[in-house]
């Protein structure tokens, strides 16, 4: 295939590629792939965490 043609297919399937934009359902493809929803991971890394945070009042600093 000549350079011409071969620079033509390119730019045709770059634009192609551009302008296309699927429907995709991110939250269902993260619990496909991980088993679990962004929420749940959100919820066990609080979780972990809690111990930190449940002693002190909102604003008042922990002192050590």
């Amino acid at each position: 295939m000549g350079r011409g043609r071969q620079k033509a297919k390119h730019t045709k399937i770059a634009r192609e590629l551009k302008s296309f934009s699927p429907d995709v359902n991110y939250d269902a493809l993260e619990r496909e792939l991980t088993g679990h929803s962004h929420d749940d991971a959100y919820s066990d890394e609080a979780a972990k965490w809690s111990e930190y945070t449940d002693d002190y009042p909102a604003g008042e600093p922990k002192r050590a």
